[in-house]
């Protein structure tokens, strides 16, 4: 629907809404024949700014789908899935899924057991002034670490001060470059 079928279909809708206002029983039979013709105009701009069919199912992922008049949203293709699903639950193809009242949904970041175990990882830190900050991509050796710092160092903007962070099961602090300087953001020291 383009703008002027948009602007024109509005205009007949409240002409329509403002007849409706305006009923009455004692309404004389030249007024309804103006309403009628105004709804007709209605219903004639509402056809043409209309582009596709209606949809055939309630479901959002297949409008024009087949239908399934046995369906909740008449998708055949959706019921399809469903049956299938329940039919290997049935069957006891479906994957094991242990279900407790602990367990009612799935976690969105999962559980422990879940996350695998920590891998050895060195991380580049900078000082911005008022809390060490990641600097770079984690790294899986050292030395290619301590690289990347010295790099970093040399640059053409380098931070006051550089760390490098030894992660496995815990972290620790290696080694540190510069001395980092808590700045204050407030001028003239928040006085």
């Amino acid at each position: 629907m383009n703008h002027a079928q948009l602007t024109a279909l509005g205009r007949a809708l409240r002409l329509v809404g403002e007849h409706g206002d305006a009923l009455t029983s004692d309404t004389p039979d030249a007024r309804l024949h103006e309403v009628r013709a105004d709804l007709r105009r209605a219903l004639d701009l509402l056809d043409e700014s209309v582009g596709s069919a209606a949809p055939a199912t309630r479901c959002p992922e297949h409008p024009g789908g087949p239908v399934d008049p046995a369906a909740p949203d008449l998708c055949l293709l959706c019921e399809t899935r469903r049956r299938a699903a329940r039919r290997s639950e049935y069957n006891g193809t479906a994957p094991a899924v242990p279900r407790g009242p602990e367990q009612s949904a799935p976690s969105r970041y999962g559980v422990r057991g879940d996350r695998p175990q920590p891998q050895q990882r060195w991380l580049p830190e900078l000082w911005n002034g008022q809390e060490w900050q990641l600097c770079g991509t984690p790294r899986r050796d050292r030395r290619e670490a301590e690289l990347y710092l010295a790099a970093q160092r040399r640059g053409p903007r380098p931070a006051a001060a550089y760390r490098l962070v030894h992660e496995f099961t815990d972290y620790e602090v290696l080694r540190v470059w510069g001395t980092p300087v808590k700045v204050d953001i407030e001028p003239l020291g928040n006085l």
